[in-house]
C-alpha cells in the first residue's frame, strides 16, 4: 500500500520542560514496533546542506539567528518525507512520536497540514529544582559543562515556560493527558503506554498491521 505523502499522519506529542524526561520517553516508544520516533534535534543535526533548505537554514543558524518557524517546520517535514521514502518510517502503520517539535503555537499551527495528533503526554514536572537538577546531572554525563550552569538551566526552563507551554491551550483537552514526569521513567512509560492503548486510532492501526 503506497502512502500519499500529503496525507496526514497519525502523532503522539511529548510535551515538556527540559530535564522532564521526554527525549527518554520518545526514545523508548520509537523502539516498539508501529511507533517512529523522530527525535527533532537529529533533523537539523543530519541536514543536507547543499539542499535549498540547507542552504536557508544556515543562513540563520550561522548568523545565530532563530530558523523561522515556517522553515523549521519544512525542515522536519523534508526528512520525515525522506524517512518515508527509504521505508525506515512507514506513515500507513506507524505512530510518529515527536518529542522537542512543535516548538511553539505557531509550529502547533502549522503542523497542523502535516499531522493528525491523537494525543499531547504533557510530562509535568512544577517542582523547578529537580528539572534543574536532572539538567545538570545530563549535561555533566554528556559532557557539556556550560549546559550544567544556573543561569543556561533557568534560561532553557524559561523560554519553556514562555514559548513551548502555550501549546497546551492549543490542543483540545481531550486530546491532552497530564503525566507526573517526578515519578521513575518507567513508571511514567507504563501510564503513557495505557493511554495509547485505548486510542482508537491506534487500536485500528493494531488491527491493520497484525
Amino acid at each position: 500500500m503506497s502512502h500519499h505523502p500529503d496525507s496526514k499522519k497519525p502523532a503522539i506529542i511529548f510535551l515538556g520542560a527540559p530535564g522532564s524526561g521526554k527525549g527518554t520517553q520518545g526514545k523508548v516508544m520509537g523502539s516498539i514496533p508501529r511507533f517512529f520516533h523522530c527525535a527533532c534535534g537529529d533533523v537539523f543535526r543530519s541536514l543536507d546542506t547543499r539542499t535549498a533548505l540547507g542552504q536557508q537554514f544556515v543562513h540563520y543558524s550561522s548568523r545565530g539567528e532563530l530558523v523561522p518557524d515556517e522553515l523549521t517546520i519544512e525542515l522536519w517535514k523534508a526528512q520525515i518525507d525522506n524517512l518515508a521514502d527509504t521505508h525506515n518510517y512507514k506513515p500507513d502503520i506507524d505512530i510518529l512520536i515527536l518529542d522537542g517539535i512543535p516548538r511553539n503555537v505557531e509550529q502547533a499551527r502549522i503542523l497542523e497540514r502535516h499531522l493528525d495528533v491523537l494525543q499531547v503526554f504533557h510530562l509535568s514536572c512544577p517542582n523547578r529544582n529537580e528539572l534543574a537538577r536532572r539538567m545538570r546531572k545530563r549535561a555533566l554525563k554528556d559532557n557539556r559543562i556550560d549546559d550544567a550552569s544556573d543561569k543556561v538551566i533557568d534560561q532553557r526552563i524559561a523560554t519553556y515556560e514562555a514559548e513551548t507551554k502555550p501549546i497546551l491551550a492549543f490542543y483540545p483537552q481531550d486530546r491532552i493527558t497530564d503525566i507526573d514526569a517526578t515519578q521513575p521513567p518507567v513508571k511514567v512509560l507504563s501510564e503513557i503506554i495505557q493511554k495509547v492503548l485505548t486510542l482508537p486510532e491506534y487500536q485500528a492501526l493494531a488491527s491493520k498491521s497484525a
